[in-house]
């Protein structure tokens, strides 16, 4: 009997579910752009508020801190007391948080602003994820969203540098602040309205112990990651955040493996596609925003660019992003999420190798390929790390997820900053970084190909 091939109508978004994804993606873009919109303002921000030069690294700080330290805790209250009510309890924090940070006279309102925007995202970013996982099934619509959610992302974090001095230079630096406002009231007028509650029937109790746990762990690990950028990685300081942030995490699992209603479980820890996936996904954004940094200095430092023209230069790797974030869906249906981190992790690479000292005009291309095949990766490390788990456990899953998006964004810069200083000149070191940063994506990406070779339908279970 001879099989034919009948062609397959490739699912589309129905009305509603269109609504959805605006909404959580007008989120999601809001909250990249609030990650980079201060960086360029920080230094008018001290001359304005009386920030001390050592103090004045602690406002983009405290907001990694709160965000990167709390996400996996609210990725599971999510799941237990509803996403939907966690999602808009957050952006309200945010919007507040804003008005508040907009307005601040001294640098103690504008820390404690800066803490709540922190704490609004670790809030916001893992809800908004499962409510998208879970409003989508498992499959091309739901990969066709994760893309869009990273192409903005990624697009956010591009645009908020620019906006942040834009706004800062024709404004005032208190408008990165004001412009989350607007934004986190539509989308609180409109989500109530779009956005079902998403939770378990049968809810268990919070697994205290393991909150504590990994919240401090997460947090000594963000602040140890932090001062290691500042003063070194054999400072005092910086090796016992580093040593605490092991013991707690080590506790953490250890109290996991007894818990009745573990935080996480460990038969999902020892799932290959969330230990592997999340780990490329650490990968990609460790390097690519630490690529960033590395040639920022070359652009200000080397070829003597104006902040400003700095910051608009970046403007190529949002456009590749945004084209790989369009592809990524249509790559994964085609092939899968395991050759996706693969063939995006060598894209990068080859494109990170061509910025060893490179002219403007190879910059711009191969930042351009760069965020093409780093959204690539991004994409599929989402659907890798979220596939395969109940809908009851998406928070979870997205929360991990998000973490592992924090850590990596605070973990690359300071390890990049230690590897240019041990050049004897600053392009000497630029290139030994970016030859480094290479080598890192071209170690996740042969770790994706051993360790995701042969996904077991059972894993985990």
């Amino acid at each position: 009997m001879v099989a034919l091939d009948v062609p397959t109508v490739a699912p589309r978004l129905a009305g509603r579910m269109r609504l959805v994804l605006v909404v959580l993606l007008v989120a999601q873009f809001m909250l990249a752009v609030d990650f980079s919109i201060l960086n360029v303002a920080l230094p008018v921000i001290g001359r304005g508020l009386g920030f001390s030069t050592g103090g004045l690294q602690w406002i983009a700080t405290a907001f990694a801190l709160a965000a990167a330290g709390f996400t996996l805790f609210f990725g599971r209250v999510a799941d237990l007391v509803g996403r939907r009510r966690i999602f808009l309890g957050g952006m309200a924090v945010l919007g507040a948080a804003s008005l508040a940070g907009g307005l601040a006279t001294g640098p103690e309102t504008l820390m404690a602003a800066r803490v709540a925007q922190g704490l609004a995202t670790a809030a916001v970013t893992p809800a908004g994820l499962s409510l998208l996982t879970s409003a989508f099934p498992e499959g091309p619509l739901r990969d066709r969203a994760l893309g869009l959610n990273g192409a903005l992302m990624s697009a956010g974090f591009t645009t908020g540098a620019v906006l942040g001095g834009v706004l800062t230079d024709l404004l005032s630096w208190r408008w990165a602040f004001f412009i989350n406002v607007p934004v986190a009231l539509a989308v609180l007028l409109v989500a109530p309205v779009v956005l079902r509650e998403s939770r378990p029937a049968d809810r268990p109790r919070l697994d205290v112990p393991g909150a504590i746990t990994v919240t401090g762990g997460l947090l000594a690990l963000v602040y140890g990651l932090t001062a290691a950028g500042e003063r070194g990685w054999t400072d005092a300081v910086t090796l016992g955040a580093l040593a605490a942030a092991a013991v707690l995490l080590t506790a953490f699992v250890l109290v996991e493996r007894r818990a009745a209603a573990p935080l996480v479980p460990v038969r999902v820890l020892k799932r290959r596609t969330v230990v592997w996936g999340n780990l490329a996904g650490l990968v990609a954004f460790a390097t690519e925003t630490s690529l960033v940094f590395l040639m920022t200095l070359h652009l200000q430092e080397v070829l003597g660019f104006s902040p400003l023209a700095a910051g608009l230069s970046f403007g190529v790797l949002g456009a590749g992003t945004v084209l790989g974030g369009l592809l990524a869906p249509r790559f994964i249906g085609r092939f899968s999420a395991r050759t996706a981190l693969i063939a995006g992790g060598a894209l990068q690479a080859a494109a990170t190798l061509a910025l060893v000292d490179p002219s403007y005009g190879v910059l711009l291309a191969a930042t351009f390929a760069g965020g093409v095949g780093n959204m690539l990766a991004i994409v599929g490390f989402m659907v890798t790390a979220t596939s395969g788990l109940p809908d009851a456990e998406q928070g979870m899953a997205t929360g991990i997820a998000t973490m592992t998006q924090q850590i990596g964004i605070t973990l690359g810069t300071p390890v990049m900053s230690a590897v240019v200083v041990t050049g004897t000149t600053l392009p000497a070191g630029l290139g030994r970084a970016v030859l480094v940063n290479a080598a890192v994506v071209l170690a996740g990406v042969l770790a994706a190909a051993l360790f995701l070779r042969k996904p077991r339908q059972q894993e985990g279970r």
